[in-house]
């Protein structure tokens, strides 16, 4: 069957940001920050994006382009022997990250359903709380889930064109927009200002001092962020055509990703501060705990709050369609599948996965743990040693196409790629596994034992 292809440039960067922007930019990323020390975490972070993910989009794209197909079928082709075998593991990263993801999103889209029909009312963080465990974990979380993976099934199903493309051509100019208008408001809130000291002054000595911590949670925020380690990037790549710059729109995702990042910072840490909530406490349902309570406190708070959540829940869907793209483009190139059912067959068994997850959320620290903090940078590691060391020319052939005068860009590309961005990449992986097996020996064995 035909392979699809973008139908313009704006509309491909637009989707590689759409993938790159959600949950990973306004769930995680406002809890993460938080929890490691707030302007500390952030420049560590800012330099990930910039020294390692940088190169490593490009990575995705030469392999992506060059083979045009999904992340299994590309590295069978470039690849022999175990390499033949890598693409699998982004298969199985997908799956487990769209999940949870799903589920995550979910509790988004019901938080929005009560801000429309209830509003924010619960300025006791205790009592903020309490709506978070009913909200997380119970039928409404799965038929919450089901729902938002309803919604990424049918997009997909509609293409690349009609259905990826078109949608975010929508919605991430409207996050764009929001996220700029909410951090306005926050501007004019009384905690601003010891918010923007709060996530703006570094302080290079916790950096010092807790790097075996900052170094692998940035590592994996960057690579969750940028849609690394996934195979998302080298499905979207595989639409391009020869005359495209990859640096140029490499250099426009990071950016744009990386922005909007940095935007929610000044959305949600000045609400925090305004109302006296510490930032980073409370893990994974920081942001809806301490929001709710935060909303409630504020002027215009319901409405605030209602644009907020369906901002994420926008966000969420952006991503959640470039994951999934993943996975049914495998059964579209490998398996010869249509997209319609290829689409709802994934889609049916993603929902299986997640629901765990909605069940009970000690599901989500174990699936997340194991995706961002070791399946994503693993999936990165192979890449880059993959094309660094074992196809550096083909790498670099493809990285100049598109572009009229590349200099000595493709050589300095391949050894940052071959050594500093290989070195720094295996160090987070190896800090990873450390962080999960403690989890693994830790919470969640005391989990097991209590059941």
């Amino acid at each position: 069957m035909a392979r699809e292809t973008w139908a313009t440039r704006m509309g491909f960067i637009l989707a590689a940001v759409g993938s790159a922007v959600g949950l990973g930019n306004v769930w995680r990323f406002p809890f993460i920050t938080g929890q490691y020390g707030g302007s500390s975490f952030l420049i560590t972070y800012l330099a990930f994006v910039a020294l390692i993910g940088f190169p490593a989009i490009l990575v995705e794209f030469v392999i992506g382009r060059r083979t045009e197909r999904n992340p299994v079928g590309a590295l069978r082709e470039l690849g022999s022997g175990v390499w033949s075998y890598a693409g699998w593991l982004f298969v199985v990263t997908g799956f487990v990250i769209l999940s949870y993801y799903s589920v995550v999103a979910g509790w988004f889209l019901r938080y929005t359903l009560i801000g429309i029909t209830e509003g924010y009312t619960l300025t006791d963080p205790s009592e903020a709380n309490a709506l978070y465990q009913s909200v997380s974990a119970g039928l409404d979380a799965v038929v919450f889930h089901a729902l938002f993976m309803l919604l990424v099934v049918g997009i997909i199903a509609a293409g690349v064109r009609r259905g990826i493309e078109l949608s975010v051509k929508v919605m991430v100019p409207a996050i764009l927009v929001l996220l700029v208008g909410l951090a306005a408001y926050g501007s004019t809130l009384d905690g601003a200002s010891a918010a923007y000291a709060y996530y703006l002054s570094p302080d290079f000595g916790t950096i010092a001092a807790n790097w075996t911590e900052i170094l692998p949670a940035a590592a994996g925020q960057a690579f969750f962020t940028l849609s690394l380690g996934m195979g998302v990037m080298i499905t979207y790549a595989s639409y391009l055509g020869e005359d495209r710059n990859l640096a140029a729109d490499a250099g426009a995702i990071a950016t744009i990703d990386t922005l909007v990042a940095v935007l929610v910072g000044f959305v949600v840490f000045p609400v925090l501060f305004s109302v006296g909530i510490e930032p980073g406490t409370g893990g994974p349902g920081a942001i809806f705990v301490s929001l709710t309570a935060a909303f409630a406190g504020i002027p215009g708070g319901r409405v605030l709050g209602i644009v907020f959540f369906g901002m994420v829940g926008i966000a969420a869907l952006s991503s959640a369609i470039s994951i999934l793209e993943v996975l049914v483009s495998y059964l579209i190139d490998e398996v010869g599948v249509a997209r319609v059912p290829a689409a709802a067959a994934v889609g049916a068994a993603v929902f299986l996965l997640g629901v765990p997850v909605a069940v009970d959320t000690i599901f989500l620290g174990l699936y997340d743990g194991l995706a961002y903090g070791i399946l994503l940078v693993l999936g990165s590691l192979l890449l880059v040693l993959f094309v660094g060391w074992v196809v550096p020319d083909l790498g670099r052939e493809e990285l100049r196409k598109g572009i009229a005068d590349v200099g000595g860009l493709d050589v300095a590309w391949i050894w940052v790629v071959r050594l500093p961005v290989a070195i720094v990449i295996l160090v987070s992986l190896i800090l990873g596994v450390t962080d999960y097996v403690d989890f693994l020996t830790g919470g969640f064995a005391d989990w097991l034992a209590a059941r």
